[in-house]
């Protein structure tokens, strides 16, 4: 079943395959279950991350912001959608170093469940930024 799974992902994420407005909608989704992660359920349950909250709602405004980004683009299809999508793309490592710079200083507070959650979602984001590197160069 995964690997039918990883198959279909495989295929239906090709640069030739996916649309440039699709993958704006992909990644302003994207970003707005990271906000509500971040902001909300981590905040939340913080006994069990162990990340300080100020900076949990920092990374949340982030995703929040980067949600309205590329819903933006989504809706309005800009002309130049490859600077804008390279723009996300850039944008998303940036958000992945700041998050592994976080998770690093505060290592010794990070529970073992916060840990894997923002290991999860930087392999998460970065294979996004992958693959929206990939779509702006390849159309």
């Amino acid at each position: 079943m995964d690997s039918l799974i990883l198959g279909f992902m495989k295929q239906s994420l090709r640069p030739d395959v996916i649309k440039p407005p699709q993958i704006f909608l992909l990644d302003g989704v994207g970003a707005i279950v990271s906000a509500f992660s971040l902001g909300v359920l981590l905040v939340h349950f913080n006994i069990y991350i162990g990340m300080p909250i100020k900076w949990l709602y920092l990374l949340a405004s982030l995703a929040c912001c980067f949600a309205f980004y590329s819903l933006g683009c989504y809706y309005l299809k800009p002309n130049n959608w490859r600077s804008f999508l390279k723009g996300i793309a850039t944008l998303n490592i940036l958000y992945c170093l700041l998050s592994l710079a976080l998770m690093s200083y505060f290592f010794n507070q990070l529970t073992l469940i916060g840990i894997s959650y923002f290991i999860v979602e930087k392999a998460i984001v970065l294979s996004l930024a992958f693959i929206e590197f990939k779509v702006a160069l390849a159309n």
